[in-house]
């Protein structure tokens, strides 16, 4: 009874320190646009701004790679499916679709990730859903719609709508990948080694996307305005790779791994509301009534998805590892 009672303890604590992270890792993520539209405005290319932004964390990672290079051999399709999914493809998808469609279009679009994860659990897993799961999500996207006003300046263009759902794809792709592994116990990959891996394999395939050598470096010794006040371009530029990415990406992955790919996905729902609310205070875009409901029913939506779905390990809904581990389950109980 007490080893149960345990048990109960340290799952109900590191569920606590996944959902912590998440929301970290969803402030880290959503600071990024407020720190990068300044240097849009200011002259750089938003393709160059995005391979700044990855080339720079996956330099700073560099010595982690080295250190994890064992990576290499045992895991190469982990580490090119998240570079190629998690880091290149959820960048380059989203700047190209917000080329053809309204930014909040395409942000709603590639915020249906929780519903297209939790889709990927129960039709390609054979993994069962709670019903509050799923309500949560379908509370998050709604409020997501009112976050970003969708229904201001809709244009239907149907190659930037698809770009969109690309984006939501690879994003479902980074959590999915950033969940493997995660029940192998020592064997279990290093998060640090997969995410260095990825930066690094997602600044080669954005290198080639974006073009770096037409980057206008002179942007960068200067200042950019954000909301009337001069910053550093360099200094922009440092917060969008340090926290922004390397952060951002290290407390994302773990939390995954602490929580599950639906419920972090869900909580990741909280980076337009962080993100609208940062643009509010530091570029003077101020919220209406129905952004500001919007974000109440983001916040909602992820609380039900994280409260209700059970810990990984669990027999119930949602984190179960499927009928064979339910009856393991069941057998080690009786």
């Amino acid at each position: 009874m007490w080893v149960r009672i345990s048990e109960s303890s340290q799952a109900g604590r590191g569920k606590g320190v996944g959902l912590g992270l998440a929301i970290g890792s969803a402030v880290a993520f959503g600071g990024s646009g407020v720190a990068a539209k300044p240097l849009i405005e200011a002259g750089l290319d938003p393709l160059h701004v995005v391979w700044l932004r990855v080339a720079g964390a996956a330099l700073v990672m560099l010595p982690l790679a080295v250190r994890h290079r064992a990576l290499l051999r045992s895991r190469p399709a982990l580490l090119a499916g998240f570079g190629l999914l998690g880091v290149a493809g959820v960048q380059a998808c989203y700047f190209a679709a917000i080329s053809r469609i309204p930014v909040g279009v395409a942000l709603l679009v590639e915020y249906l990730a929780p519903a297209l994860v939790l889709g990927w659990v129960r039709f390609v897993q054979r993994r069962p859903v709670t019903r509050a799961a799923a309500l949560g999500v379908v509370l998050a996207v709604g409020g997501l719609a009112c976050v970003v006003e969708v229904w201001s300046g809709l244009s239907f263009d149907a190659l930037g709508l698809l770009l969109a759902l690309g984006a939501a794809c690879c994003q479902v792709g980074y959590f999915v990948l950033s969940d493997q592994g995660s029940d192998s116990g020592d064997a279990a990959p290093d998060p640090i080694g997969v995410i260095a891996y990825g930066l690094l394999v997602g600044a080669a395939v954005l290198t080639v996307v974006a073009r770096p050598w037409n980057t206008d470096w002179s942007v960068l010794a200067d200042t950019a305005d954000m909301n009337g006040t001069p910053v550093a371009a360099v200094g922009l530029l440092a917060w969008i790779v340090f926290v922004a990415t390397v952060v951002a990406y290290v407390t994302g992955v773990i939390s995954v791994r602490r929580l599950s790919p639906q419920v972090a996905g869900v909580v990741a729902c909280l980076e337009a509301v962080i993100a609208t609310v940062l643009a509010w205070f530091l570029l003077g875009e101020h919220l209406s009534a129905p952004q500001i409901i919007g974000g109440a029913v983001v916040l909602v939506g992820a609380f039900i998805a994280q409260s209700s779905a059970p810990a990984k390990n669990s027999a119930e809904p949602v984190a179960s590892g499927g009928p064979e581990r339910e009856l393991s389950a069941r057998g080690n109980v009786a």
